[in-house]
C-alpha cells in the first residue's frame, strides 16, 4: 500500500465509520438505560432510508438541481428519514416493549422481543416498497471538494461525515447538559431512586427511544446516498453498528462514537489489503482482541457515569 492508497482507504473508513457511530448510539441509549439489546434497531434505520427515498422521490425534478435546491433536498431527506425513524422506535417501545417492562418480564423475552419485531418490520417494508431495492433521487452533482495529499474528498463523503459528527454531537450535548439528559442518566443509574425523586420512568425511556429512532433514521437516509435501499439493509450495518457500541463500551455514548470510527477504520483497510471477503473478518476480529483485553470495551462505562 502506497502513501496515497493510505489517506483514500482512511477516508472510507472514516465516512464508513461515522455512519456506524450514528447507528449505535441507538443501540447504546437504549441498553445505558432499559439493559436492553433493541436487535430490532436495525429496521429503524432501514425505515429511515425508506422515508428519505420515498420524500425525495415526490420533489427531486429529473433535471440538475441548483446548489440551494439541492442543500434543501438533502436537509429534507435527513429530516425525513429521522422523523420516520422516530416514530418507529417511538411505536416499538410504546406496543413491544413497555408491555413486558410493567410486567418485569424477563430480559429473555424482551430479546426474544427485539427478534420478532425486527423480522415483522422488515418484512413489512418488504411488503410495502418491494423486494428490489430503489435507489436514490439524485439530490446533487457528486462532485470533488476537497482534495488533501491527493486525495478526493466528494461531496456525499464530506456530507456523511459532517452530518454524522454533527449529530453524535448534539446527542452528547443532550446526554451530558440537558435535563432529559439528567433523566436519562438517573433511570440508567437507579431506576428506582430516581422514580422516586419524581422521574417519570415511562417519559424518559420514551424519549430515548425517539431520540435513538432519530440518529439511525438519519443514519438510514446517509446510507441510502453511497448505496441504494432495500428492505434487508439494516441487517449487516445494525450487526456491524452493535459491535461498534460493544467495543466502544456498551451504554457508553462517546464509546459508541469511538467503537463506530475505530470499526470503520479497520473493516476499510481490511478490504483493502485482503480484499471484501474478509471485510467482516478484520472489524469483528478488532472487536473480539480488545475484549479479551477489556471486557467492558474501550471507555467501559454506563450512561449514568458519562457526565
Amino acid at each position: 500500500m502506497t502513501l496515497f492508497d493510505f489517506w483514500d482507504v482512511l477516508v472510507l473508513g472514516v465516512v464508513l465509520g461515522s455512519l456506524y457511530a450514528v447507528i449505535a448510539i441507538g443501540y447504546t441509549l437504549v441498553y445505558g438505560v432499559l439493559q436492553l439489546l433493541n436487535f430490532a434497531h436495525s429496521e429503524v434505520f432501514m425505515t429511515g432510508g425508506f422515508g428519505g427515498v420515498i420524500a425525495l422521490t415526490l420533489v427531486v425534478p429529473v433535471a440538475a438541481p441548483s446548489l440551494a435546491q439541492s442543500a434543501g433536498y438533502v436537509v429534507l431527506g435527513i429530516c425525513t428519514g429521522a422523523l420516520l425513524g422516530a416514530t418507529v422506535a417511538f411505536f416499538l417501545e410504546k406496543v413491544a416493549y413497555r408491555p413486558l417492562r410493567r410486567r418485569n418480564a424477563p430480559r429473555l423475552v424482551f430479546l426474544i422481543t427485539a427478534i420478532g419485531a425486527s423480522f415483522f418490520l422488515y418484512n413489512l417494508a418488504g411488503k410495502l416498497f418491494g423486494r428490489n431495492a430503489m435507489p436514490m433521487p439524485r439530490m446533487y452533482e457528486n462532485r470533488t471538494v476537497l482534495t488533501i495529499f491527493d486525495t478526493t474528498i466528494n461531496i456525499t463523503q464530506l456530507l456523511i461525515v459532517c452530518s454524522g459528527v454533527l449529530m453524535l454531537l448534539i446527542v452528547d450535548h443532550v446526554v451530558n447538559r440537558t435535563k432529559l439528559g439528567s433523566g436519562i442518566r438517573a433511570v440508567a443509574q437507579d431506576p428506582e431512586v430516581a422514580s422516586l425523586m419524581g422521574v417519570n420512568i415511562d417519559k424518559v425511556v420514551s424519549r430515548t427511544f425517539i431520540l435513538g429512532g432519530l440518529m439511525g433514521g438519519a443514519a438510514g437516509f446517509l446510507f441510502g446516498t453511497t448505496n441504494q435501499v432495500f428492505y434487508t439493509m439494516g441487517f449487516l450495518p445494525g450487526i456491524t453498528a452493535f459491535a461498534a457500541a460493544v467495543l466502544g463500551g456498551i451504554g457508553n455514548v462517546r464509546g459508541a462514537m469511538l467503537g463506530g470510527m475505530t470499526l470503520g477504520i479497520v473493516e476499510a483497510f481490511t478490504v483493502d489489503v485482503f480484499g471484501d471477503a474478509w471485510r467482516y473478518v478484520g472489524a469483528f476480529g478488532a472487536l473480539v482482541l480488545v475484549l479479551m483485553i477489556r471486557p467492558t470495551g474501550i471507555l467501559g462505562e454506563r450512561v449514568a457515569r458519562t457526565a
